[in-house]
């Protein structure tokens, strides 16, 4: 694959995960009762960003997990032979919480279905909030992000890749192509 666009840099990410942020404490009118949890392998990462965001707005953090969720996936079997099944570490009960889950890139809507099974073998929330950094729209699944950092529809083929300092070295987020 090779790069057609770069669609974020650095800047661009701060910039959309601290708008992010501000909407997600708008709409739940602050943090009473909110809880993060991020998806594994950068939506652990947004999640911890935008929980440092939290802090730097309302002077505390909320509870932070992190969902592995490689045995929920419908597609387990195909993916691989020997899957590599990292620890889900949501230390807090979910019961009754507004649970904000986070990912990197919303695609088919196959990876925040395997998310919510997740999270609901951990409790009963009293709502599900998803924010995405991108949506590349292509659905097969009834699912919608709540909070979008950047819709950006794709063509067959196209693929987004979020690169982010903790994980890549760097931060941006790139358009490939075949």
């Amino acid at each position: 694959m090779k790069m057609k666009a770069e669609l974020m840099d650095e800047q661009g990410i701060i910039r959309t995960l601290q708008r992010l942020t501000h909407e997600i404490l708008e709409r739940n009118r602050g943090i009473q009762d909110l809880v993060i949890v991020g998806i594994r392998n950068r939506g652990d990462v947004l999640a911890g960003r935008i929980n440092n965001t939290i802090r730097d707005i309302e002077g505390e953090t909320v509870s932070l997990g992190v969902l592995d969720i490689t045995l929920y996936r419908d597609d387990f079997q195909r993916v691989t032979e020997s899957p590599v099944v990292q620890q889900t570490d949501i230390p807090f009960d979910v019961t009754d919480k507004k649970v904000i889950l986070v990912d990197d890139v919303l695609y088919t809507g196959r990876t925040i279905r395997a998310a919510l099974d997740a999270i609901m073998d951990q409790g009963r929330p009293a709502m599900i909030q998803l924010a995405v950094l991108v949506d590349r729209g292509h659905r097969e699944l009834p699912i919608k992000a709540d909070y979008v950092g950047k819709n950006v529809p794709t063509a067959p083929g196209e693929e987004i890749q979020v690169k982010l300092k903790e994980v890549d070295g760097e931060d941006k987020v790139l358009l490939l192509v075949p």
